[in-house]
């Protein structure tokens, strides 16, 4: 892939032939855009996640009631919608039509434990369907439209063994569960439904191999299918619409990226290939219900991917691009009978915006811009890179420079993801707008073990926390300052859960590249971290010692990855954030560098939140966070920054 240019535009050349003059290259003058107060990047949405009620007579959607995200409902037609729900623990997140009542679910202070909610449209009498404490529960399968189930969803939950989830009938009107498995001889992990509605595969691990067990029907029990190690993808998408056959993502036989196929039960075997990619993983479908074909594959790519099936779906989508190009489209929600739908439309500068479309109809009527105070005129390009590792390998990335400015000798943030088996993609960011706002370059990469980049990428990141996967973040670094982009003197690194763990690795394992840091949930130490994992995450504990590192085999080289035993060598600013009911990175992860640092006499800016998890979720602690980062990042490598004017000084000194 090419980079596209990063030199700043030159325009106009005046021809002067007739005054026999040479070409002359007019100046531009950079504008930057107007500074854009910290909560317009990180408040709640005016509204969003519009989606259209089965029977196309209603919408849903949330909005911001006393700081938190609520559901209410309009009338399709009418401009105003009634308040469903009134929560002010937690925003609400996800939610669905199920017929006329609506379903959500939300945790409580972050320990996500979630709890399943159920609602009428008048919101008169919302109730609890799952525990509320100490259970995770959620949605297994809303068993939509399937016959005698009008009132009744599947949700799993692990209230009988913390480790594993088991499968439930729910009524979502009376609350009534009803077990459908008796789980407590096989603990099997996850479930997988038929259009009918019937439990047919089951998942769990053995610690390295992925076991998935098939029944032809529920009177028959289940036996072993599918063994798979776990370098290895085998995942069952969908049954076929006859429910005899499968949909499957997979890259066994040799292959390096996933791809997406049909799959004989019987003769354990792919039949068709469905579609693949020389550069990504392919792993997503979407289809039609009430026509029963299967409508698009999708994946991510440098930027989100799909590949159309049916002449009806390329008619619509054809149709959408051309009311907005050099947009992402994409149907948000859809009626039963698929003639009315929601579009969402947004980009790297748009956070989304909400349509109304009806079949038939040429227009699209605006039911929402979810931030109207964010004008895209005044926001940044995200720009996907590539660059080369040290050892040869191509790292994908994104690039944010601030707009109206030299791109050149810019402070820069760089901003590792975490997981670290995930990755970062294009589209609207606001931490990155937030940072180029302020005249910050931020640069995301999807260093080895990035998912979506294949068997080989993911694979090159075993046992490598904090040596080649950090590699490739320094590589990304001093691609920039090769480039002229980053001033050397003004880099901070800032990330949140394994991005936080590169952030302390960062400036333990090369102290002199960065100015400052942030670190946000981050792991600082193996060990601890191992032993503090969720229960339901028990299972894959054996994975995680071959891919991360086994404390009694390899305690050496964890020892080794562990910044927490490196903090002698920080040299620069270090701020923290943390949330108290963190499940995933324990509160003690932070803790331990915060003291380590205190018994070397240094001082560590520290934010915890007692209601908070993984990540800061209500609005008042992302404002605190996000407002704290900025007037650290100003101070150390921003306007504020006195490094660089400290240093001519003092040559000045000597010279003279």
């Amino acid at each position: 892939m090419k980079n596209r240019s990063i030199v700043p535009f030159v325009a106009g050349l005046a021809l002067l032939a007739a005054c026999g003059q040479p070409e002359k290259k007019a100046e531009v003058k950079l504008e930057p855009p107007p500074t854009i107060p910290m909560e317009d990047f990180f408040k709640n949405p005016e509204k969003s996640g519009f989606r259209i009620s089965p029977d196309g007579q209603y919408f849903a959607y949330r909005a911001p009631w006393k700081s938190r995200m609520n559901i209410f409902v309009q009338k399709v037609g009418d401009t105003t919608g009634t308040q469903v729900t009134t929560d002010t623990v937690r925003d609400i997140g996800g939610y669905f039509w199920k017929g006329d009542r609506l379903l959500y679910s939300r945790d409580i202070n972050g320990d996500e434990n979630f709890i399943v909610f159920s609602t009428s449209i008048d919101g008169k009498d919302a109730k609890a369907l799952t525990p509320e404490k100490g259970v995770r529960a959620g949605i297994m399968d809303d068993l939509h439209n399937v016959p005698g189930m009008e009132q009744t969803v599947m949700v799993q939950m692990n209230q009988r063994n913390p480790q594993v989830f088991d499968p439930y009938l729910c009524n979502i009107v009376t609350g009534e569960l009803k077990p459908l498995y008796d789980n407590s001889k096989e603990n099997f992990e996850n479930w997988m439904t038929d259009h009918s509605g019937a439990i047919r595969f089951a998942t769990k691990t053995d610690g390295t191999d992925n076991v998935t067990y098939y029944r032809a029907s529920e009177k028959e029990p289940f036996s072993e299918y599918m063994r798979t190690g776990y370098k290895d993808s085998w995942n069952p998408l969908m049954f076929t619409f006859d429910n005899k056959n499968l949909i499957v993502s997979h890259n066994l036989n040799g292959r390096d990226k996933t791809a997406v196929v049909e799959w004989d039960l019987a003769a354990k075997k792919e039949t068709k290939l469905l579609h693949e990619n020389a550069d990504f993983d392919v792993s997503g479908v979407d289809y039609s219900r009430k026509r029963q074909v299967l409508t698009m594959i999708t994946w991510e790519g440098v930027k989100a991917e799909k590949k159309i099936l049916d002449d009806k779906t390329k008619a619509l989508y054809t149709f959408l691009e051309g009311k907005f190009p050099g947009y992402e489209v994409a149907v948000a929600s859809e009626s039963d009978d698929e003639t009315k739908r929601t579009i969402w439309v947004g980009s790297d500068k748009v956070t989304g915006r909400f349509y109304y479309h009806q079949d038939g109809s040429d227009d699209l009527k605006l039911l929402c811009d979810r931030t109207p105070w964010l004008k895209e005129d005044q926001l940044a390009d995200m720009e996907p890179i590539t660059y080369t590792s040290r050892d040869g390998l191509t790292i994908h990335g994104y690039l944010t420079l601030p707009k109206g400015r030299a791109k050149e000798n810019l402070p820069l943030v760089v901003n590792p993801h975490g997981g670290p088996w995930a990755r970062d993609g294009w589209g609207f960011n606001n931490e990155a707008q937030f940072l180029a706002n302020r005249g910050y370059a931020v640069l995301q990469m999807d260093f080895r073990g990035s998912t979506g980049y294949g068997r080989k990428h993911w694979e090159a990141s075993f046992k490598q926390w904090g040596k080649t996967m950090q590699n490739d973040i320094t590589d990304g670094v001093d691609w920039l300052v090769k480039q002229g982009i980053a001033d050397p003197k003004r880099i901070a690194i800032y990330g949140g859960s394994y991005g936080g763990y590169a952030t302390l690795a960062g400036i333990t394992y090369t102290p002199d590249l960065y100015a400052c840091a942030v670190d946000y949930v981050g792991v600082s130490n193996l060990f601890t971290f191992m032993n503090t994992i969720p229960p339901y995450w028990e299972a894959w504990r054996k994975q995680m010692y071959e891919m991360v590192g086994d404390p009694a085999k390899d305690s050496l080289a964890m020892r080794e990855a562990s910044p927490v035993f490196h903090m002698d060598k920080v040299k620069c600013p270090l701020f923290i954030a943390q949330g108290a009911n963190d499940p995933r990175v324990n509160k003690d992860e932070s803790d331990q560098v915060v003291a380590a640092l205190k018994a070397r006499g240094i001082e560590v800016e520290y934010m915890v939140k007692d209601n908070e998890g993984h990540g800061f979720h209500n609005e008042e602690n992302r404002f605190d966070f996000y407002g704290a980062m900025e007037k650290f990042l100003d101070q150390h490598i921003g306007s504020g920054y006195k490094g660089a004017a400290a240093a001519d000084s003092t040559a000045a000194k000597k010279a003279a």
